[in-house]
């Protein structure tokens, strides 16, 4: 039984290999377009963020120091929460609960009186964005605090200032914060758009009714069907990150192996969705605009990659965490550029495989349903 599976597996992989390597498009999109992406969007973007989770600690609990940091109180651009210590508020930053460590130091008052006082600002450099946007914001108050307390003493300065700091990304470019999100658009666009059409042309072209009266399982079909743009989709980010690591320096704080293992599924979680897109069409033309409508697009625009989710409304938050690419593109970016906090690289994965059991279950389903009718 087990030879015959072997047997019919690789038959319908190699002609499915032959398919692909004759279309062109196909090449074209899982190797040529996502180097493309990369070079493009590599250079950086800039966008504004607002309501940045900033933990607040307050080593110097004086009057003085209260009032140096009240600019994020009911402030549009930060979301302050004010924790007791310093370790606590690094436990938050490292778990993605905040994006920022504001720190009054225990000397505060004494050195602003002396006319050289500072505060600490750490940021998490993985969403460099925010990283940028959060600091300008901090200098911005600072200064006000400074002219006004200048404006009480009649001198013309006071001699406060902002010490920052980004972690997990020194070189604080926005080039790191894209890379993550131009791979998971690669997986994506293999995974998803490439999958859903091509077995959606198979249905008009009826090779799936000559299929239907071989020994051929269902099983067999699926897996023929979707290695050969596994590799492609595998091939296409090992570019990826072959040319931020050698163009851009883009670190791999995490093992090659977690990196890839988490692509990997994320990768079976894009082929699922395809091909139950295929089966539920039946259309290349509805395939291809129903996978750019369920896929492409929200994977740009909710999942992270461009816009800052702390800054939408919550009903857009909400969307999306119903999102894989949401989960993926967190775990990318805390692999590459943080090494990985052992917590969320746990939630992450597991809601990846949620999402990969339950589009496998629904392709197998759909699937054996058509093979049925």
């Amino acid at each position: 039984m087990m030879q015959g599976f072997c047997r019919r597996l690789a038959a319908l992989t190699k002609k499915e290999t032959k398919e692909l390597l004759r279309d062109n498009s196909s090449l074209l999109m899982g190797v040529v377009l996502p180097l493309v992406l990369i070079l493009i969007i590599g250079c950086g973007m800039s966008l504004d963020v607002k309501n940045v989770p900033t933990a607040v600690v307050l080593e110097d609990h004086s009057p003085t120091a209260r009032d140096a940091v009240r600019f994020v109180r009911g402030s549009e651009y930060f979301a302050p929460v004010y924790v007791g210590s310093f370790q606590e508020a690094e436990a938050m930053l490292r778990a993605h609960e905040v994006d920022a460590i504001l720190t009054v130091p225990p000397d505060f008052s004494s050195r602003l009186a002396a006319g050289d006082a500072h505060l600490q600002l750490i940021l998490n450099g993985t969403e460099s964005t925010t990283a940028a946007s959060a600091q300008g914001y901090v200098e911005a108050g600072v200064r006000a605090l400074a002219a006004s307390l200048a404006a009480r003493r009649g001198l013309s300065g006071s001699g406060a200032s902002v010490l920052p700091r980004i972690w997990f990304n020194d070189a604080n470019t926005s080039t790191w914060f894209y890379v993550p999100g131009i791979l998971m658009l690669v997986l994506t666009i293999s995974g998803v758009f490439l999958t859903a059409v091509v077995m959606a042309r198979e249905w008009e072209r009826g090779t799936f009714e000559s299929l239907f009266v071989t020994p051929m399982r269902i099983l067999e079909l699926i897996l023929a069907k979707t290695i050969p743009y596994f590799v492609i989709a595998l091939l296409g980010m090992a570019l990826c990150l072959f040319v931020g690591r050698e163009l851009y320096e883009l670190p791999m704080r995490a093992p090659l192996a977690l990196i890839l293992g988490v692509s990997m599924l994320y990768l079976v979680t894009a082929l699922s969705i395809g091909l139950v897109i295929s089966a539920l069409t039946k259309s290349q033309y509805l395939a291809c605009h129903i996978s750019l409508m369920v896929s492409f697009l929200p994977a740009v625009i909710l999942s992270g990659f461009l816009f800052d989710l702390h800054a939408e409304p919550l009903a857009i938050r909400v969307v999306s965490r119903l999102l894989p690419t949401t989960y993926y593109l967190d775990a990318l970016k805390s692999l590459l550029l943080s090494g990985g906090s052992p917590l969320v690289i746990a939630q992450d994965t597991a809601a990846l495989a949620a999402f990969t059991l339950l589009f496998l279950a629904l392709a197998f389903y759909m699937t054996r349903k058509k093979v049925d009718a």
